[in-house]
């Protein structure tokens, strides 16, 4: 029989580890990140609060603007890493393998548990696996999960984007292909925006649209062209991986005389920024933590950084939560000798997916 794979993403992560630990945020509209009556970027939002448009890496000034009435929360990441290592620590006894892609991510791989089942006993005793699980992190956590289950990582990923919040679906073999058509082509794992604007331009906005196309994919996407056909019929080998990927994407510069003249800071960061754009476009990643470093003359290097709970991969966004962060740690309050960029907690681009908001 094929793998089972489970892909489990717990539900507006940071927001609903406030909401449980503070009664009085519950139901309401809550944006973890800075208050917006500072220069900041909102870090998460609950569902109440994406309601309203307000999305990770989004100045706070403008989330205020779109939920006047939100409640600001200041990010606790120790809590939410403590959180993560519990969750993963329970999850760790289901599976033969897991490979966790953040703290709020993992995939969990399954097979083993329906070895000698036919296809429907095994899809049933799935269903069935995974509303224990939810139910397990619900009753001994006091949050909720989404969980999507396929034969492979790409699939599962789909699924449980699809079933948000507090989700649960089963995509099967049979009818995989079918399920896929209607779908935007940026749902599929290593399409992000660049590559989905050059689909777009190619007239290719779904993925029945890909899997139609007649013309060889290379001219568009080059090496990937094979892999993102095989994509769009669902078919992926990947294996789950526990070591061995990329951890971070970096870019530092030195100068060779001390500055702290914004008409060489500013086009050099937005340079580093887009240098790390094109390396995790051509990695197919995307990143939920963005670094700035700077060293002075004495040698004294400071770095500081600032976590999202929607990954990012473009180089505008990369930029602002740089700048973000140098101004509130007043970073460049004096010459600098070199200044550097990195982004860290690589995943998979995020799905564009209008169900899973």
């Amino acid at each position: 029989m094929p793998r089972v794979i489970f892909h489990l993403d717990m539900d507006a992560f940071y927001a609903s580890v406030e909401q449980r630990d503070d009664p009085a945020l519950r139901g309401r509209p809550v944006i973890v990140g800075a208050s917006p009556d500072r220069r900041g970027v909102v870090c998460a939002a609950s569902y109440e609060a994406r309601a309203f448009g307000v999305r990770s890496a989004m100045p706070s000034r403008t989330a205020y603007r779109l939920c006047p009435h939100g409640s600001f929360v200041f990010p606790r990441m120790a809590a939410y890493s403590a959180e993560s290592r519990l969750i993963m620590a329970r999850l760790a006894g289901f599976a033969t393998a897991v490979e966790q892609m953040s703290v709020d991510e993992a995939y969990l791989d399954m097979s083993n548990r329906f070895d000698g089942m036919s296809d429907d006993d095994a899809a049933g005793a799935a269903i069935e696996l995974g509303r224990e699980i939810k139910s397990i992190i619900l009753r001994e956590r006091g949050l909720t999960a989404s969980i999507g289950i396929a034969a492979n990582k790409l699939l599962a990923k789909i699924a449980s984007d699809h079933g948000k919040p507090d989700g649960l679906f089963m995509i099967g073999e049979s009818g995989k292909s079918a399920f896929l058509r209607p779908l935007p082509a940026s749902a599929i794992h290593g399409v992000g925006k660049v590559t989905a604007q050059v689909l777009a331009n190619a007239g290719m906005h779904t993925i029945g649209d890909i899997q139609d196309y007649p013309a060889d994919l290379r001219a568009l996407v080059g090496s990937f062209a094979v892999t993102l056909k095989r994509y769009a019929f669902g078919i992926d080998d990947r294996p789950l991986e526990t070591e061995g990927e990329v951890k971070s994407v970096s870019s530092e510069d030195t100068f060779e005389r001390d500055t702290e003249d914004r008409r060489i800071l500013v086009p050099l960061l937005k340079r580093q920024a887009q240098e790390i754009s094109r390396r995790l476009s051509n990695e197919r990643l995307a990143a939920r933590t963005v670094q700035v470093k700077v060293r002075y003359s004495d040698f004294k290097t400071l770095t500081r950084q600032i976590s999202v709970e929607e990954p990012v991969e473009d180089a505008r966004t990369i930029y602002t939560l740089a700048c973000v962060l140098l101004r509130r740690e007043r970073l460049v309050n004096r010459p600098v000798r070199l200044l550097g960029l990195g982004v860290t907690r690589l995943v998979p681009p995020a799905a564009q997916l209008l169900l899973a908001l």
